[in-house]
């Protein structure tokens, strides 16, 4: 039998069905802070709205889609949801947001000169709570690599509490490789380890207002050690007392304070 010489190669068919497969993704925001957020954004590709009567009258506008009532009894096997999800009787199914390229947010994106980095944090109310805090803080996009990270998921958007919405969340290829990306574009990449010496306020003091990458690492294994050898810096934020360990959304929102206060003192 001769050979299909136009035949694609392996490796094309599998990024084209990957990106299929990605195109057609949906999720399912809950609760009516979340829902009422994604309806309110003219960026979300906005698909089904489900709601009880009791939670549409709470909802208000719906931004012009036709909600499905359905009874409260039934609600949580008509959607589908985990059976621990607090929904409130509200839930929207979206496509997730596409938010650009790194570069592009980086350079031009609203906020402080000030990005965060995710290593392999796959909690969902961890990725949520740091979204939140991004967002208070004005930095300009939360970052993470595609796999073994938190995707956006209902869990996650409720925890985020509306900043799903509004504060960019990229998730990349390769980490190293996106914070070597920001490298090149002027950013001074400081990654949380708290069993390193040097403490994140003087670290602060020796980038003298440059644009600042915090990178941070799951609870327990923290950084991996390829993410530790592209950062430019190891810091630890310092505490009092015995217990010296804060989770990683707090870390974050101690770091983004810390790093926030430089930029407004410059």
């Amino acid at each position: 039998m001769a050979e299909n010489k136009s035949r694609k190669p392996d490796w094309v068919i599998a990024k084209e069905r990957a990106k299929k497969a990605s195109a057609a993704e949906t999720i399912w925001l809950f609760g009516l802070h979340a829902v009422r957020d994604a309806l309110a954004n003219p960026a979300r590709e906005k698909l089904r709205l489900v709601v009880t009567k009791n939670a549409l009258d709470r909802l208000g506008d719906t931004a012009g889609m036709e909600p499905e009532i359905i009874d409260a009894r039934v609600f949580d096997k008509t959607v589908g949801l985990p059976p621990d999800s607090v929904h409130q009787g509200a839930a929207l199914e979206v496509r997730p947001l596409n938010w650009g390229k790194l570069d592009e947010v980086a350079i031009a994106g609203e906020g402080l000169p000030l990005m965060v980095a995710l290593d392999r944090v796959t909690d969902p109310h961890n990725v949520g709570a740091i979204l939140r805090s991004a967002e208070v803080f004005g930095a300009r996009a939360v970052i993470a690599p595609a796999r073994h990270t938190a995707p956006e998921t209902g869990a996650l958007a409720k925890t985020a509490s509306g900043a799903l919405e509004r504060q960019p969340y990229l998730r990349i290829t390769n980490l190293s490789d996106g914070l070597e990306a920001l490298k090149a574009a002027g950013f001074v990449t400081i990654g949380l380890a708290g069993e390193t010496d040097a403490e994140l306020d003087d670290v602060l003091d020796l980038v003298d207002g440059r644009p600042i990458c915090l990178v941070l690492g799951a609870e327990g294994p923290g950084l991996r050690e390829k993410t530790r050898e592209t950062c430019d810096y190891l810091a630890k934020i310092p505490f009092a007392g015995q217990f010296g360990s804060l989770n990683v959304s707090n870390a974050a929102a101690a770091a983004l304070y810390a790093a926030t206060r430089r930029f407004k003192s410059t």
